[in-house]
């Protein structure tokens, strides 16, 4: 069938501003004075940039003045708007009052049509226009004047429902990929400890000291730039702390040290990186494995080197620390209290790790969780793919250059 002979919405667009289409639902309520069971929406209950709810409390264990918010309304964080926070509402409850409930004139404006505009680019930048230093806030007297280009009702409807659609493939697949690391998680607590064998595997495990399997060193190199020093790259805290695998071109931040430096904080392939401190115990022991040798890398003294004098498998290296077992003993050996944890090098090298005394059950047990690993990333390039097909479609469908077939 030609392009001809398909009917698509073809009414004209008009051009108003936010404040003649919607208004914030200015019904403040204390939280005592509803039923305790009523929903509560917080800032860090909304996910970032994807519009979905992650989870919310009750009325019973808030405190503070609330705003009143009903299914249909769309919900959009005023306070450090940058982060992006927007909901439409599918329930009714109370919300801090760092969100805007805003109520659409449902004869001019479909909510659904409003949840994609305050998603777009445009709509971010007038509400980062804010006040505040520290605490930025978007200012209603700026966002009212917000423009806004309206299709007819239903063509709005129309579009809303498809943009919902694609919404309904990200969440699917922010499931399905919350869903695989937690069953990649499990898979290492039993693998990597011993309590489940692979086939054809049986050989007794080991348990040693970090201090017996290699040697642990810190004073790393600062991130400073001097004269007179060599130009290096800084494997730093947080590539240890947000990635498995270390490879050279992942090493951005650029740093000098003297020649001993140079020499003595080395990165070769397969030393091994953690984190020897954190404001929270819970994040002391983190690893990262150098995948290939970097010559002009260092390691940041804010991380600790392990490297080994035992022939490991270079993937199950990235791996063997991953585990409640090994994390444990991290956080309960750092010393510190409230804003700051850090863990001694002579208590580093006293923790223990277990793993199998052949090489070809490490190499299995490290494929097994590549593979899985591998499947992850897979998804989240597919929902990466999703998320920019969608910024395509809006840029397309919220401007009228492209019109829905009805």
């Amino acid at each position: 069938m030609s392009d001809n002979n398909v009917s698509r919405f073809s009414g004209e667009w008009e051009t108003k501003q936010l404040g003649e289409l919607a208004s914030i639902r200015n019904q403040k309520v204390m939280p005592e004075n509803v039923d305790p069971n009523t929903s509560c929406v917080e800032l860090e209950h909304i996910a970032s940039g994807i519009g979905h709810l992650l989870e919310n409390s009750t009325a019973e264990y808030s405190t503070a003045s609330k705003y009143r918010f009903f299914a249909g309304d769309v919900l959009f964080g005023r306070l450090r708007s940058y982060l992006r926070k927007y909901w439409l509402a599918d329930h009714n409850g109370i919300c801090t009052t760092e969100i805007w409930p805003l109520m659409v004139d449902a004869k001019q404006i479909d909510s659904g049509f409003l949840h994609a505009i305050v998603q777009t680019d445009e709509f971010f930048a007038m509400a980062n226009l804010s006040y505040g230093t520290h605490m930025p806030r978007a200012d209603w007297t700026v966002m009212r004047n917000f423009s806004i280009m309206l299709p007819p009702i239903q063509e709005q409807r129309a579009i809303a429902e498809v943009l919902s659609d694609v919404d309904g493939l990200i969440n699917a697949l922010d499931a399905l990929i919350a869903k695989k690391r937690a069953i990649k998680q499990a898979t290492m607590q039993q693998l990597l400890t011993g309590k489940t064998r692979l086939p054809g595997f049986s050989g007794a495990w080991e348990t040693k000291r970090l201090g017996e399997i290699g040697e642990i060193s810190g004073a790393g190199v600062n991130k400073k730039i001097n004269a007179n020093e060599e130009s290096v790259r800084l494997v730093n805290y947080l590539d240890v702390y947000n990635k498995t695998f270390l490879y050279s071109k992942d090493l951005m931040h650029q740093v000098s040290a003297r020649s001993d430096q140079v020499r003595r904080c080395a990165v070769e392939k397969g030393d091994i990186f953690f984190t020897p401190s954190s404001e929270v115990p819970d994040d002391i022991g983190c690893s990262a494995v150098a995948m290939e040798d970097v010559p002009d890398g260092v390691y940041s003294y804010h991380v600790v080197r392990l490297r080994l004098k035992v022939d490991w498998d270079l993937y199950f290296r990235a791996y063997a620390f991953d585990t409640n077992e090994f994390l444990n003993q991290a956080s309960r050996q750092c010393d510190g209290s409230g804003t700051r944890y850090v863990i001694s090098l002579p208590k580093f090298r006293a923790m223990t790790v277990r793993f199998p005394s052949t090489i070809e059950e490490q190499r299995a047990i490290a494929t097994v969780l590549s593979d899985m690993d591998a499947e992850i990333t897979a998804l989240e390039q597919r929902k990466d793919k999703t998320i920019a097909i969608k910024q395509g479609m809006m840029q397309q469908l919220l401007t009228g250059k492209v019109r829905l077939v009805k």
